[in-house]
């Protein structure tokens, strides 16, 4: 019993804390309606360490990381439509985007996920000869961790150590109380 107290007594489960989750979110902004747009989940996850160097004055070395170790194969893509057509901008097109974007933020919010940032950035020349542009939107999740990690305190040891002590005098008050009932 001793053993098992040193188990329970010694070390605590402790919460990590949160885990972080970003979607983009594409709409192509290129007349004609020739763009593509897309929201964009990743489904795989990475560990940066292993696509990260730190970069010292003795070691100038580059970064070896390789493109296809980096590039991630399992992600959920969701067709959006683009904001122009043939016509011009399209208004319906922006209303369905809207519909279909609110739906996969609120499946991310249903699931336990909080949104905790949205950004916002375009990309276009804005030239006269600009047929390129894109409107990108990330939005960043946090969720509480499911994980948890042992870790040993001392203050757990202290109250073990306290416990021991209690159970040692219960179990020499109990040895001596059953040696005078023999007595």
């Amino acid at each position: 019993a001793v053993c098992i107290m040193a188990v329970i007594y010694s070390f605590t489960l402790v919460e990590k804390g949160y885990v972080f989750k970003n979607i983009k979110i594409i709409e192509s902004i290129v007349p004609n309606g020739i763009g593509n747009s897309r929201i964009i989940n990743s489904m795989e996850d990475r560990d940066y360490k292993e696509f990260s160097k730190i970069m010292t004055e003795d070691d100038k070395s580059r970064n070896k990381s390789k493109r296809d170790e980096l590039r991630v194969k399992e992600y959920e893509e969701t067709k959006l439509l683009n904001f122009y057509n043939i016509g011009g901008i399209r208004f319906q097109n922006i209303a369905e985007n809207d519909a279909v974007i609110d739906s996969r933020i609120n499946a991310f919010l249903d699931e336990g996920w909080e949104i905790i940032s949205i950004n916002s950035a375009v990309e276009a020349y804005c030239g006269k000869d600009d047929f390129n542009g894109l409107f990108l939107t990330r939005f960043y999740f946090k969720k509480k961790s499911k994980m948890t990690e042992v870790r040993r305190s001392r203050y757990n040891c202290i109250g073990f150590f306290y416990v021991k002590t209690i159970l040692f005098l219960h179990l020499t008050k109990a040895y001596n109380y059953g040696k005078r009932k023999e007595n």
